[in-house]
């Protein structure tokens, strides 16, 4: 009897943990609140999932949340807006991780065109000129913290330190493009990787926490849903409805205004742009300069420097600056006519977001089902240890560049900007010694900025 009313009492509570089935409007709520929230970079906007979809709500286990996180890292493209496409996936079939994963970057859409439109139309004005001042000295030590935090992760040993000097050489010196340089660290790792295997493994900066939260709606022996379970026939399909889908939109902006036409440039170019964001999106900016600022003359040098800084204060993944950089192209070339300039800056920040995350949608609905075939580990390549210790180098290049610009404005010749050193260094400070988030650091340097500029004739 005793025994009986034991295994009742298990029930019971096993009853009490269970975890209520979501709907799907409920989780079309949860994924707008956090598109909202999502500040803190990649590994602000992971924790805060973590903490809500695992320890919180329990949608999903934390060892079947590591693994989906871990093909995200793998993939070219922002891992947390992919991570949030495949538990959305996940739960709820292919519009699921359409609403996911597009909650995840449409609030950071609109606040980016908004604040594009004040800088674009009044940011000669002393006030925001003054926020800007402070900025982007705050945002040059942000990029160099980015190159401390990923090279501190990555270069474990002195081959992986050669191949990260050798590629900020080859960025800073040969001006080699950044699609060239990581294909080079591919082939270099691929080759290490078989003759040098010890020197080109790392391990995962994700660990579990051993926590008992309890069940999980996906929990770890949870059989993987039906519409996740992998066949070639669906392989196919996926593929070919994105290959339509990309080829429809280059095609029609193409008729529309041309190939070399500004939207369809633009449309290629951030394609290819999204295939190479290997180890985030500092990685990737230094290509995005070459192609935005050297070849196409869509902005200038010191306007994308402003626009990483209106980038580090929006939730949203950080590549969401392309939005910015679309912004200012379209209106720069006024695709729409010099009476139309604000249309056609809205409308060419929508295509480069359209055309920048279309593959990360692409990666998580193809490979998903895939991943979804085994709960092992997913380990990473000798290639992408070799690459990510390339976009080390490339990332402390950036940095030179956004210190060159931001100390030196009007060129080498041209004064020092002491105050913007003095506010750098102690954005460095607070970042490096003191663990202050990203945002605080870049409010109170674009206050102090603002406040010299009105306090200082």
């Amino acid at each position: 009897m005793a025994q009986d009313n034991e295994v009742s009492n298990d029930l019971s509570d096993e009853r009490t943990n269970a975890v209520e089935p979501v709907s799907f409007v409920q989780a079309l709520w949860y994924w707008l609140k956090l598109g909202l929230i999502s500040f803190g970079g990649p590994a602000g906007q992971i924790a805060i999932m973590h903490q809500d979809l695992v320890e919180r709500k329990r949608w999903i286990s934390e060892k079947r949340f590591l693994h989906a996180l871990n093909y995200c890292m793998v993939l070219p493209g922002p891992e947390a807006q992919q991570l949030a496409t495949y538990i959305g996936w996940l739960m709820h079939r292919t519009w699921g991780g359409v609403i996911a994963g597009g909650f995840f970057v449409l609030p950071s859409l609109f606040i980016l065109i908004g604040l594009s439109w004040v800088y674009m139309a009044f940011g000669t004005v002393p006030a925001v000129a003054g926020a800007l001042y402070g900025i982007k000295p705050a945002v040059t030590a942000i990029v160099v913290f980015a190159a401390y935090r990923i090279g501190s992760r990555a270069l474990k040993n002195a081959w992986l330190w050669s191949i990260a000097a050798a590629a900020f050489l080859a960025i800073f010196v040969a001006n080699l493009p950044f699609p060239l340089i990581v294909l080079m660290a591919g082939i270099i790792g691929h080759f290490g990787g078989k003759y040098a295997p010890s020197r080109f493994v790392v391990g995962g900066g994700h660990k579990s926490v051993d926590k008992p939260f309890g069940p999980a709606l996906i929990d770890d022996d949870t059989p993987t849903p039906r519409h996740a379970l992998f066949t070639w026939k669906r392989f196919a399909v996926v593929l070919a409805v994105f290959m339509l889908i990309w080829l429809a939109a280059v095609a029609t902006l193409s008729l529309m205004y041309g190939w070399t036409g500004t939207f369809t440039q633009m449309a290629w170019f951030f394609t290819k742009a999204a295939l190479l964001t290997f180890g985030g999106a500092y990685a990737v900016l230094p290509y995005v300069y070459q192609g935005a600022v050297d070849n196409y003359h869509w902005l200038t040098g010191l306007q994308m420097i402003d626009g990483l800084a209106l980038g580090e204060t929006t939730p949203g993944p950080l590549i969401m600056v392309v939005s910015f950089v679309g912004f200012v192209g379209g209106w720069t070339k006024a695709v729409f006519g010099p009476d139309a300039i604000l249309s056609s800056a809205i409308a060419a920040s929508i295509v480069v977001t359209f055309f920048t995350f279309l593959p990360s949608f692409l990666f998580i609905l193809l490979g998903g089902p895939f991943i979804e075939t085994t709960h092992g580990n997913l380990k990473f390549t000798a290639p992408l240890t070799a690459i990510t210790s390339a976009v080390v180098g490339v990332i402390v290049n950036l940095a030179v560049f956004f210190a060159v610009h931001v100390l030196w404005p009007r060129g080498m010749q041209g004064a020092f900007e002491w105050p913007a050193l003095a506010i750098g260094v102690a954005a460095g400070i607070a970042l490096f010694r003191f663990k202050v988030g990203v945002i605080p650091v870049v409010l109170t340097c674009g206050v102090v900025g603002l406040a010299m500029k009105l306090l200082v004739p």
